[in-house]
């Protein structure tokens, strides 16, 4: 008893936590922890609490079976609500160790049965806030661990992101902002369905207020998360929409707008936010998102952002795009004497109308086609997939020698080349369908022909089916095999 209070109550270096629990301390503390009486049982778990604030100690004390009793003690009503939290803040301890736990090592679970997860969540609505807080933050480190996705799943089956969605309101500031990043861990990967189903108008609204007032980054971030993951739903979309979702959402892009190390998941999830606001199946949302100046944002982020933040403005500029053969206009006619009149609007080398960033949303016009050609670069093939839709949206239909002429100036044409020899299936197949339209025209054949052939052999050999044919019918055009090829 003495020795438990003494480690209670003691500052300890983390080398000294360790020696202790290396020296066979844990086994006395456990035995108190069991058959005390409550005093005893408080101080063992203010020790181990003590302890277990190290992530080496943490794991030594799971695998030495110290999760069992003191989720007993935790789930037993009998106990005092100063022992309960003690135990609480122990446990997030251990679960926090399981977080820094290395890919290599065998993983250690902290939760086994999985009624200890449906048991342990259920306490959140029935405690108060100093266990609820720890009991989030148990969780929180678990979506962080090698049994993440495990995790996931049981919460999302015992109803955790219902109760998550009603604690996002709560009044205590730390419970509201925990529940909102757990939230977020759920959303990522959760049923559309069960989502659908609970979030509503006001939900959104709170959402986006939390976004505009909380001080805690963190907390920003992740509402932010919620709203890039949310499924991409008409409503859903709508309800954001009225609720002044876009400028807000769009506030945080322009802040950010330089490298800033620990902003990079804020931007992350705010451009991810903005890309379900760029669906080509509704212009006024679009409109709504350009009159928010967001293209020059997501151009400049295709430059200065992270390979996930490119990727979602490639993505949002793909879509603007798509939208822009059917937006771009004919100029006025001309009236009276020509000397007289105004000179003419310069028609768009690609839609051949008269263009503009918030009129027709035009790649051209926006001067994104060399930033999105540069992103071709990246190491992340998601980042390069998303630019190169983008791009190909300027050759698509009848645009293809204008848009063929506007990539070639660009350098966007070897790209393509290279992208033949990626290990990413999706960018061969894009690049391959792209190049066997662009060298129907004679000058682009004739320019990059050569540099492709090697590639294009190689595919033919080592390609799915279809890209076989495909490469085989490219080198017909190019002259290295015949029509009557085996590969068509």
């Amino acid at each position: 008893m003495t020795m438990a209070t003494t480690l209670s109550d003691m500052e300890l270096t983390d080398h000294n936590k360790v020696v202790l629990l290396e020296g066979g301390v844990l086994a006395p503390l456990l035995h108190l922890v069991s058959h005390g009486d409550i005093e005893m049982k408080t101080v063992a778990v203010r020790a181990l609490r003590n302890l277990s604030s190290v992530p080496r100690n943490g794991l030594q004390m799971i695998r030495e079976g110290v999760v069992e009793p003191l989720l007993d003690l935790l789930l037993r009503h009998s106990s005092s609500s100063s022992l309960r939290g003690q135990v609480a803040a122990t446990i997030m301890h251990l679960a926090l160790s399981t977080a820094s736990q290395d890919c290599s090592e065998t993983p250690i679970t902290l939760l086994e049965p999985e009624e200890d997860i449906f048991r342990l969540f259920s306490l959140i609505t029935l405690t108060g806030p100093e266990i609820q807080q720890s009991i989030l933050q148990i969780f929180l480190a678990l979506c962080q661990s090698p049994s993440a996705a495990d995790i996931k799943t049981k919460l999302t089956q015992c109803s955790a992101i219902q109760v998550l969605v009603q604690l996002c309101e709560h009044n205590d500031k730390k419970i509201r902002s925990n529940a909102v990043k757990l939230l977020c861990c759920l959303v990522k990967d959760g049923d559309e369905a069960t989502i659908l189903e609970l979030v509503g108008q006001k939900w959104l609204e709170t959402l986006l207020r939390i976004i505009q007032t909380s001080d805690d980054e963190e907390e920003t971030t992740s509402a932010l998360g919620i709203i890039s993951d949310l499924p991409e739903n008409p409503p859903i979309t709508e309800w954001l929409l009225g609720a002044g979702g876009i400028p807000i959402i769009v506030s945080f892009l322009q802040r950010g707008r330089h490298n800033d190390s620990h902003k990079v998941p804020l931007l992350e999830n705010a451009v991810g936010a903005i890309c379900r606001f760029t669906d080509p199946i509704n212009l006024e949302w679009q409109k709504r998102a350009a009159e928010a100046d967001i293209i020059p944002v997501l151009v400049h982020l295709l430059d200065y952002g992270t390979a996930l933040t490119k990727k979602y403005a490639a993505i949002s500029l793909c879509r603007f795009s798509q939208s822009s053969p059917r937006l771009s206009h004919s100029g006025p006619k001309r009236k009276g004497f020509w000397c007289l009149s105004a000179p003419p609007e310069t028609s768009c080398p690609v839609h051949g109308g008269i263009c503009s960033i918030e009129s027709s949303f035009c790649l051209v016009e926006a001067d994104a086609v060399r930033p999105l050609v540069r992103a071709l670069g990246e190491s992340d093939p998601q980042a390069c997939e998303a630019s190169l839709d983008a791009l190909l949206t300027l050759i698509e239909g009848e645009r293809l020698q204008s848009g063929s002429k506007v990539l070639a100036e660009a350098n966007a044409i070897q790209p393509m080349i290279k992208f033949l020899g990626s290990p990413s299936l999706m960018l061969q197949e894009k690049s391959l369908s792209a190049l066997e339209r662009i060298f129907r025209l004679p000058e682009y054949k004739q320019k990059y022909g050569p540099s492709a052939q090697m590639p294009l052999v190689d595919l033919t050999q080592r390609g799915n089916s279809s890209m076989k044919s495909l490469s085989a019918r490219i080198l017909a055009h190019l002259n290295v095999l015949h029509d009557q090829s085996s590969y068509f």
